[in-house]
């Protein structure tokens, strides 16, 4: 699909209580999100669409389609419209159409915005500046930690941390989203009321409660696999900027990179490791003009923004979130002086990967352990 320019906020009737001629129209046969907006920008309002005739319509779509406009809704289209208005008697869930008055601005801004968001949760959180953190599904323990810690203080500031709710960076950014006031945003690639991957599920149901789900996609929609490609352009359309967290040289955070740049964002990449598969990503990106940033107070300063004063101040770096010496004793008694693998670590202290990886990185930052080939971890011997 090719890029379309946005359709002026002005041009397009508010939905109010027209919300079934958008669904209507978002589940017409034959129309795509492209068509969808050339046929807006023509007459202003779903309603006025369904309402124009055929041979208004077919000046722009030709005659095929314009008689399935002119159609009555289908069956399918019609318990659509009817699931979805029942979903939405629940508080937390909204839909918002394009035109809405609480539809993000930045996202309504990009070539291809969608004609509807599926929210399941904070729709406040929309208003927010917001920051998205991507990387790798299989990212490393250090990585998680990393992106874990920054999403900690960002949200500390007042930033909305956004991501795809994949494993991996997405999920730990989520998690450090959650612990600050400026809480998390999952894009997903499924319907709205669906969960995936389920080994996720836990997480998304915080965030439906404390953040925000949202999709572009109708309720019941299955994962497919493109739809995650496609939502990328929502995850930085909703941002300020993206933070890439390891990626390897051919990983799909690249796409969402790219997208942030032709939106306009700005892009960040944290380096890592020349020897490190997951690093070439980011390497690449910062070869290619994106911002080397090793601090949370880096990446505040480029977006320009500050902690909100209603909101807990975020310190300099993104360490401030880590544990202390002191709340890290258990994990040094157990490391000793001889490597050590990280599984072995997590079979010791019955602890989760996500507290361990906090552990691990406040130890590495304070120079009290060194990491070994072969994912192990030795404790430093301090003279």
């Amino acid at each position: 699909m090719q890029d379309t320019d946005p359709i002026p906020a002005s041009r397009i009737e508010q939905p109010g209580t027209q919300l079934s001629d958008w669904l209507r129209l978002d589940g017409a046969r034959g129309v795509g999100l492209r068509t969808a907006h050339l046929l807006l920008e023509a007459f202003g309002s779903p309603r006025a669409i369904f309402e124009a005739g055929h041979a208004a319509l077919a000046r722009h779509v030709g005659p095929a389609l314009a008689r399935s406009l002119c159609a009555p809704p289908s069956g399918t289209t019609r318990a659509l419209i009817d699931t979805t208005l029942a979903w939405l008697q629940t508080p937390s869930h909204h839909v918002l159409a394009l035109g809405d008055a609480a539809y993000p601005q930045a996202l309504a801004n990009i070539p291809d915005p969608p004609l509807l968001l599926y929210i399941q949760g904070r729709i406040d959180l929309l208003a927010r500046p917001a920051l998205a953190i991507v990387g790798s599904r299989n990212a490393t323990v250090q990585g998680k930690a990393n992106a874990a810690a920054f999403a900690t203080a960002l949200s500390n500031a007042g930033v909305c941390v956004v991501s795809g709710l994949a494993l991996g960076i997405d999920a730990a950014a989520h998690e450090g989203g959650l612990r600050g006031a400026g809480s998390t945003i999952a894009v997903v690639g499924t319907g709205a009321d669906l969960f995936y991957p389920a080994r996720n599920r836990a997480l998304a149901e915080r965030i439906a409660n404390d953040g925000c789900i949202v999709s572009e996609y109708a309720l019941g929609t299955p994962p497919t696999s493109g739809n995650f490609p496609r939502r990328n352009r929502i995850i930085s359309g909703l941002s300020i900027g993206v933070l890439v967290i390891e990626a390897a040289a051919q990983s799909g955070s690249l796409i969402t990179a790219r997208v942030a740049a032709e939106q306009g964002r700005e892009v960040y990449a944290l380096p890592g490791s020349i020897h490190a598969p997951l690093a070439k990503g980011c390497h690449k990106l910062i070869r290619d003009g994106a911002r080397l940033v090793e601090t949370v107070d880096e990446v505040l300063e480029a977006m320009q923004v500050s902690p909100l004063a209603s909101l807990p101040s975020a310190n300099t770096t993104a360490t401030n979130a880590l544990p202390t010496e002191t709340d890290c004793t258990d994990l040094l008694a157990q490391l000793g002086h001889e490597a050590l693998a990280v599984d072995d670590l997590l079979e010791r202290l019955g602890t989760s990967i996500g507290q361990l990886s906090m552990g691990l990185l406040a130890l590495e930052m304070a120079g009290m352990i060194e990491r070994l080939p072969g994912g192990k971890v030795q404790r430093v011997l301090v003279q």
